[in-house]
This record gives structure tokens, C-alpha cells and sequence, in this order.
């Protein structure tokens, strides 16, 4: 007999989160690792989160960053790669867009080569948006050269 599948459970609050859990999931979605105490401490201060786990298992997360009136901005939004593709992504993007209906600007920085995915749920590209790159890695993977200029960002 196989095992039933697990209903997915939704939490919009940090409380009881195990922040080593949130830690591997950055890590398996290839971004680089983060320290599990600062990770407490950056969603603390966010706006609004969720965090979709299956079981104990944590399959999903996003969080939002705002100034409570103006400008707010998607930021961490993350599946685990065993859970692509089954519209997680899609409902984390869709609730914390939901919590954001009054502000002016709502923005994003999708990850390196998921752009396609934030446009098939009705984003679109910012032309004047604009990055100080911190690290090299950066550089190269979110900064794109100017038009017309030789400047590389390598």
C-alpha cells in the first residue's frame, strides 16, 4: 500500500519556524548559504511571510519588505526543487501580492533565470530599476550593462 499523501499546511508567522530548515531550503535552490540566527532575524522584520511545509518537511516560503505605504518588494521567494512545478511558487507570489493591494510599487528581484516564471503571473521588466552590486557574483549575475556602453559586468 503506498503512502498517503501529505496535506500541505500554510503558516503566516515566524513563530516555531526552524530557521536551519529555511537555511537548507536557500541551499537547494542554489542560492548561497545563509546563517540560520540571521535568517530569524531578516524575517522578523518583514512585513508579511509564509511558509508552506508538507509534513515536517518545509517545501515552500516567501516574505515581503515594505515601508507601510509606498513601496513594498517580494523578496525570498523559494520552492524546493523536489516541489517545482505544482504551483507553489505560484500561491506564494499570489498571497503576498494580495498583501500588498494598496502600495504604489511592488517590485521583485527574480532569481537568475526565473524571470519566465514572474512574467507568466503577469509581472513585468523594469526598465529603470538598478542594482549597487556587493559582491562579483552579483555583479555578473544581476547586473546588465548599459546600453550602447562598453561596460562588462564581469
Amino acid at each position: 500500500m503506498k503512502n498517503k499523501p501529505v496535506a500541505l499546511a500554510r503558516r503566516h508567522d515566524t513563530a516555531g519556524i526552524d530557521w536551519n530548515d529555511v537555511a537548507a531550503l536557500f541551499t537547494d535552490v542554489g542560492w548561497t548559504r545563509r546563517d540560520p540566527a540571521q535568517l530569524a532575524a531578516a524575517f522578523a522584520t518583514s512585513s508579511h511571510v509564509i511558509f508552506i511545509h508538507e509534513g515536517e518537511c518545509l517545501v515552500a516560503l516567501g516574505r515581503t519588505l515594505d515601508d507601510g505605504r509606498y513601496y513594498a518588494m517580494l523578496v525570498d521567494v523559494a520552492v524546493a526543487p523536489s516541489h517545482q512545478g505544482a504551483g507553489l511558487g505560484a500561491e506564494v507570489v499570489a498571497y503576498l501580492r494580495g498583501c500588498l493591494v494598496d502600495y504604489r510599487f511592488v517590485t521583485l528581484t527574480a532569481a537568475p533565470g526565473k524571470e519566465g516564471f514572474y512574467r507568466r503571473l503577469g509581472w513585468l521588466h523594469q526598465s529603470s530599476s538598478m542594482i549597487w552590486p556587493v559582491s562579483a557574483e552579483q555583479r555578473t549575475a544581476h547586473a546588465v550593462p548599459r546600453e550602447g556602453s562598453d561596460e562588462t559586468v564581469s
